[in-house]
């Protein structure tokens, strides 16, 4: 019982659910394990009551929690001794007064707010003089305020990162970081559609062998101007772990080194503006260089190799070497020295991995001389020392930055409504820049997976490290927000990928089976309040990927803040428990919403409807019932959408018509409420390929596809835009998806 007890003080759960009314115990092992990776002993009965009472001793001798999170009409829940003190430091340095300060308060960093418990306000839910409960709880008290007005002093607060401080009349005193966050995130105020598409997978006639910002940037001004698109959703394009001989890139842009910063492998070289200013020697390299780019793009786009990340790289970053040769103009100068101010640490960091890297390796839990440690006297002299190159990547970065906002302002500038919606991963690599320079803030032998369920009875190991919900609360949710802020920068809205992870996420100890794992709870109020400050700073909608297992009350709370779901039509079924789960009606999906067809982790629309999903499946091996019990099952499935097509007179194409029954199910999405309807742009063109299957590594070309017509054959952007199969199903989405006003 003990242990039990001091797993869920610290949000461990030692059971779980994989299905409704079964309940699986979590291994003692596990428990003890997950608790040591958050600083907590209990592999002995005696730890066990040491650590309950250390516990005890620390919530009763603590003024204020770690982190205080305040949002309209949901006040924080504080204990105080009558006669607490409590003072506000505002973000930004000013003065702000709620109420009447009390005379001659001054803290040693200018004007401080102050407040005070006692007795005149017992309009509140005293009990012992201790502020507690009831809808006052934690309330900003000030002289003269009443009882009515404990709730309204918080909200007075303008949103942001502030510092709460408290003084009790025994002279104790605490800090804590106070976030105030407004209750919902952003949202469009008309309906849009756009395309989902992998960056990477659409290459132009000036792609050096994957597609890049530039080429984003065009197919943003494209589909803006020409199909009336209000967005268009991209793969994340976090920075990767760089590869080594023998050992290639990892091409999952779902396990990358850092999330924090972009990677410079999709800069367009051209658009550099130093680049036209190679002059002798250099110039002539770099002529040399595009026509290895240009050969590198006609191996991918006409004679069937795939995306090879790491050759592209190679070319771009002797590239860049030369082109960095060339001197900034003064105002690039001065931009670039703002980019490296507001960045700050985080990017010197980023800078200094990708440094140490090119020297000893990614892997830098085995470098030498303390450079495992971030912030080692050895780490101190490898800065000094490593100062060109650690400029350099600061200089990509900034690059691609500003690669980044052209992209962005290229879709505005068309008309769209949101432009460019980024991805953020769930995690980082163990061995990448985030990893090294956020140690204490990752568990240390964990990483983040899922438990078993109906479609994977051995669960998933993701191997990402997760952030220990501790260490986030003590520093005020920094590192998450310094996150949030650089996606940000040139966003229109930001996807989370398993935006469950918000509330909970199955830590997988190191060395174990994935159906060894258990749940570790974060402080949702805490993630989604900070969510909603950076979206609401931004001007950003935020769409969470909320597909498989989903605990009851996450969606409904999501929607209450804001964040739209992810609804995919394949999945869209009354799962009510009586009988066959039939597909839902249009007028039955919710409004809060990203509609699509299919994701990049999904067989495309042509392959479902043709059966070749199945077919792929078991040329891999990968089915878990015989290949005509698929088919069959398959083609059930299949059938019932497209009998409900027909009931709603959405096929007049009529059935065998496979361009028709692509043009009936984008029709299908824009008859539901959904606010955006996502079009997954290698469909428009019959491509048969997944971008990504899901239980395959080297099995199959996995973020290595560039998109293909319905033959197989790639196709460059200037021929997506050509051609008259995507302009068709977009003429068709365009009539039905006018612009107007969101439900």
């Amino acid at each position: 019982m003990g242990r039990a007890r001091l797993a869920e003080l610290h949000g461990v759960a030692t059971s779980y659910e994989p299905a409704p009314g079964r309940t699986v115990q979590v291994p003692g092992d596990t428990v003890v394990a997950v608790l040591a990776a958050l600083g907590v002993d209990a592999s002995t009965p005696e730890s066990v009551r040491e650590a309950l009472d250390r516990h005890e001793r620390r919530q009763r001798d603590r003024l204020l929690p770690p982190c205080v999170v305040v949002r309209p009409g949901k006040a924080p829940r504080l204990s105080l001794p009558e006669g607490t003190a409590l003072r506000v430091r505002p973000e930004d340095g000013a003065p702000h007064t709620w109420g009447r300060a009390a005379a001659g308060t001054r803290g040693a960093d200018g004007p401080l707010t102050e407040a005070r418990t006692d007795s005149a306000h017992r309009g509140g839910a005293h009990a012992g003089g201790v502020l507690t409960g009831g809808a006052h709880t934690g309330g900003l008290l000030t002289e003269g305020t009443a009882a009515d007005g404990l709730l309204t002093a918080f909200a007075a607060l303008p949103p942001g990162a502030h510092t709460l401080l408290a003084e009790a009349p025994d002279g104790r005193r605490a800090t804590a970081p106070l976030i105030v966050a407004p209750d919902r995130m952003p949202l469009s105020p008309v309906r849009s559609h756009g395309f989902l598409v992998q960056l990477y997978s659409l290459l132009s006639a000036r792609s050096w062998g994957m597609g890049d910002l530039g080429d984003l940037a065009d197919l943003a001004a494209w589909s803006g101007r020409a199909l009336g698109a209000g967005f268009i959703q991209i793969n994340p394009l976090h920075a990767a772990v760089p590869g080594t001989p023998g050992a290639p890139t990892d091409p999952s842009p779902y396990r990358p080194s850092s999330r924090r910063f972009p990677d410079p492998v999709h800069l367009r070289i051209e658009d550099v503006p130093e680049y036209v200013q190679l002059r002798g020697r250099a110039r002539e390299r770099a002529d040399q260089l595009l026509e290895a780019a240009a050969a590198l793009r006609t191996s991918v786009l006409r004679e069937g190799a795939l995306i090879d990340r790491d050759a592209v790289w190679a070319l771009k970053r002797e590239a860049l070497e030369l082109v960095r040769t060339v001197p900034l103009s003064p105002g690039r100068r001065a931009a670039y020295c703002d980019f490296l101010a507001e960045r700050g640490q985080a990017l010197e960091d980023h800078a200094l991995w990708c440094a140490l890297a090119e020297t000893h390796g990614p892997q830098w839990r085995t470098w030498p001389g303390g450079l495992a440690d971030p912030r080692s006297a050895g780490t101190a002299r490898a800065r000094a020392g490593h100062l060109d190159r650690t400029d350099f990547h600061c200089w990509l970065a900034w690059l691609t930055d500003t690669q980044l906002a052209a992209a962005q302002r290229a879709a505005r500038d068309a008309g769209m409504g949101i432009g460019l919606v980024h991805d953020l991963a769930v995690g980082v690599h163990p061995s990448g820049a985030d990893a090294w320079a956020l140690q204490d803030v990752f568990a240390s032998g964990m990483s983040i997976g899922a438990p078993p369920d109906a479609f994977n009875s051995r669960g998933q190991d993701w191997g990402l490290p997760p952030w220990r919900p501790d260490v986030l609360a003590a520093t005020g949710y920094a590192p998450y927000r310094d996150l949030l802020r650089g996606l940000l920068r040139h966003a229109g809205a930001l996807r989370i990928d398993h935006v469950m992870g918000l509330f909970r996420l199955w830590w997988v100890p190191e060395g174990r089976e994935p159906t060894e794992g258990c749940y570790v709870r974060y402080d949702a109020e805490a993630m989604l309040g900070v969510l909603a400050l950076e979206a609401h700073r931004a001007g950003t909608v935020v769409i969470g990927e909320d597909l498989g297992t989903v605990e009851p009350g996450v969606r409904e709370e999501l929607e209450r803040r804001g964040v739209l779901g992810t609804s995919v039509m394949w999945f869209e079924r009354n799962y009510n428990g009586a009988g066959a789960a039939r597909p839902l009606s249009p007028g039955q999906w919710r409004a809060d919403c990203l509609a699509t067809v299919t994701t990049h982790d999904l067989p495309s629309t042509a392959a479902r409807l043709t059966g070749d999903h199945v077919e792929l499946r078991h040329r891999l091996g990968l089915l878990t019932r015989p290949l005509a019990e698929e088919r069959a099952a398959d083609a059930v499935e299949v059938a019932e959408w497209l009998a409900l097509l027909g009931r709603l007179g959405l096929l007049p194409e009529g059935p065998g018509d496979e361009e028709g029954a692509v043009k009936a199910v984008h029709r299908f999405l824009l008859r539901t409420p959904a606010r955006m309807v996502g079009v997954w742009l290698p469909d428009a063109v019959g491509d048969r390929r997944p971008q990504n299957l899901p239980g395959t590594w080297d099995q199959y070309p996995n973020w290595r596809l560039p998109i293909a017509d319905a033959e197989g054959r790639p196709m460059s952007l200037e021929e997506l835009v050509a051609s008259p199969r995507l302009r068709e199903l977009m003429a068709e989405v365009a009539r039905l998806a006018p612009r107007r006003a969101a439900p």
